[in-house]
């Protein structure tokens, strides 16, 4: 379906067209029926081109050796041709016949009268009013054609040059994330052991424990959060809060059994102290 914008103007193409032949005709001496005949043949016509673009340009010059009126009608259609004719050589074997055929009835009509200027004046004639137009629509229509790829190509770098920089911040934050698990996972884990182990002492008194309580507490929270930006770094989405479910990646699935092992084992120190507390 065409858009209200193009039908406006292929409406008016073929009124303007109508117009020219209809007058074309007037100037030719053509009876009233002639030219209301000829104008509707060239308005049904226009459409056909886009169509039908090679039929329609052989018809409008092999129209126009008796009706002079679709002599207007030809470098329409051979700009058409030129635009929607695929394949070189056949569009080069239908503007071959096109010219063969234009040049061949303006030679029978100047018969009587052929000479050597003549003969190079319609051809001259013939190659602009048929040739020419044609080459400039396939100009026009490969321009298009090269410019429309050259977007696509480049809309397509654009979006694999995205990929490739969130793969590469993607892969850059796993490491972050793992280093961060590896070393100060550890550590904390460490911490939160020995501060456990040392709160249960006998030998301590109650200031001495409670700050060792809070040493533990503190270590624990650290952990905490230190699972957080771990998880938020590894799959980039909210961390969960304490009690909810397993941190979820971009397929929808959770986290897989390795992780979820080494976040408990780095947690359980912490936990297995808080029990003894």
């Amino acid at each position: 379906m065409w858009p209200p914008r193009r039908i406006v103007r292929e409406s008016l193409l073929g009124v303007v067209l109508a117009t020219l032949v209809a007058g074309a005709e007037v100037v030719g001496d053509g009876g009233a029926v002639r030219i209301v005949a000829v104008s509707l043949a060239a308005g049904l016509l226009l459409p056909l081109r886009r169509v039908l673009p090679g039929t329609v340009l052989l018809v409008a010059v092999a129209a126009s050796l008796p009706f002079g009126g679709f002599a207007v009608l030809v470098p329409v259609a051979s700009w058409s041709a030129g635009r929607r004719i695929e394949g070189v050589g056949r569009a080069t074997g239908t503007f071959a016949l096109t010219y063969v055929l234009s040049f061949g009835m303006e030679f029978s009509r100047e018969l009587p009268h052929v000479s050597p200027a003549v003969l190079v004046i319609l051809a001259l004639v013939t190659l602009v009013s048929t040739i020419v137009p044609g080459l400039a629509g396939r100009y026009w229509s490969q321009r298009r054609t090269l410019l429309d790829t050259l977007r696509e190509y480049n809309a397509q770098l654009l979006r694999e040059r995205a990929m490739i920089a969130g793969q590469a911040r993607m892969r850059e934050r796993q490491r972050i994330a793992q280093d961060m698990h590896d070393s100060l996972g550890h550590q904390l884990a460490l911490i939160a052991v020995h501060t456990g182990a040392l709160e249960v002492d006998r030998e301590l008194t109650g200031r001495q424990r409670e700050a060792v309580g809070v040493l533990r507490e503190a270590s624990v929270g650290a952990m905490h959060e230190l699972r957080e930006v771990v998880g938020l770094l590894r799959d980039g989405t909210q961390a969960p809060e304490d009690g909810a479910a397993p941190p979820v990646v971009a397929s929808g699935t959770p986290t897989s059994a390795p992780a979820a092992r080494a976040e408990d084992d780095a947690t359980a120190p912490s936990r297995g102290v808080a029990g003894i507390c």
